[in-house]
C-alpha cells in the first residue's frame, strides 16, 4: 500500500548526507523537470533583498534561507520535516522494519521539490504552502509533469493522507482511500494532522498492505464511524474519543 502524505513548514537542521543530485530523488528520469523548479527558486531568492525575502518566506529571518540548495547537505525527507504530523509519527522511535515500511511506501508532496519518497534526500529549505515563482504555478507544473509517472508507479492500494491543498499537485487516477477525523460531529483540522501521523505510524508498525488490513487496524483513540464509497474514492470516517 502506498501512502500519500503532506510536508510541513517546520524543518529540522539535520545535515547527514551529501548535497542533492539526480540520484537523491524518486523518478531520476524526471530529475531535469524537478531541477528546473529548483534552479528558478535558487535564482529568485537570490534576487530578493532582506525585506522581500522575509515577505516571501513569511518569517522575520528570511535571509537565513538565502542559500544555494544545490550545495547544502541533506537528510532523509522523513527526517527533514518536523510539523505536527511528523511529531506524532515519531519516526525516530520506530524499529527498523517500521522505518523501512515508511521509507518504501510514503510519497510526500513538497511545495518545492514535488512528489518525493520518504527516504529521498532534501536540504533544509523554506517554501510556504501555496507560494509560487514568477510566471510559474508550481502545483500545476508538477501535476502536468509528474502525474503520468505517478499513475504508473502507484499500485492499486493507495491511502491519501494529504491535506486537500495537495490535490493540486496530483489526484489519483484509480481507486484510493482517504480519511476524515471528527470530534463531537465536526471535522477537525489541527488534530487531523496529528492523526495522519498516528495512522501512518500504526500502519508501519503493523505492516499494513491493503484496504482490508487497514479497516481492521486498531488505532489508539479512534473509532471507525462510517465508510463512504464513490466510484473512485473510499472515505473512512473516524470518531476521536
Amino acid at each position: 500500500m502506498k501512502i500519500l502524505f503532506s510536508p510541513s513548514e517546520g524543518k529540522t537542521t539535520l545535515a547527514t548526507n551529501e548535497p542533492i543530485n539526480q540520484n537523491s530523488f524518486i523518478f531520476p528520469e524526471l530529475y531535469e523537470k524537478r531541477k528546473y523548479i529548483l534552479d528558478e527558486y535558487n535564482k529568485y531568492i537570490h534576487s530578493l533583498n532582506d525585506e522581500e525575502l522575509n515577505k516571501y518566506f513569511g518569517i522575520k529571518n528570511g535571509v537565513d534561507f538565502k542559500i544555494d540548495i544545490f550545495k547544502e547537505k541533506t537528510c532523509k525527507a522523513i527526517k527533514r520535516y518536523d510539523g505536527v504530523a511528523y511529531d506524532y509519527l515519531e519516526y525516530n522511535s520506530l524499529n527498523k522494519n517500521s522505518q523501512k515500511y515508511i521509507d518504501e511506501n510514503t510519497i510526500i508532496f513538497s511545495n518545492l521539490f514535488g512528489p518525493i519518497k520518504a527516504d529521498d534526500l532534501l536540504p533544509i529549505y523554506r517554501m510556504k504552502q501555496g507560494r509560487n515563482l514568477p510566471n510559474i504555478e508550481i502545483d500545476k507544473y508538477y501535476k502536468k509533469e509528474f502525474s503520468n509517472t505517478l499513475d504508473e508507479y502507484l499500485d492499486d492500494e493507495i491511502l491519501d493522507l494529504r491535506a486537500g491543498h495537495y490535490d493540486k499537485f496530483y489526484k489519483p487516477n484509480k481507486q484510493y482511500i482517504t480519511m476524515k477525523f471528527i470530534k463531537n460531529g465536526k471535522v477537525v483540522s489541527h488534530w487531523a494532522k496529528a492523526y495522519r501521523g498516528i495512522v501512518l505510524k500504526e500502519m508501519a508498525k503493523n505492516n499494513i498492505q491493503n484496504k482490508n488490513e487497514l479497516l481492521n487496524l486498531i488505532i489508539p483513540n479512534l473509532n471507525l464511524k462510517e465508510i463512504q464509497e464513490t466510484k473512485k474514492k473510499t472515505t473512512i470516517i473516524y470518531e476521536i474519543n
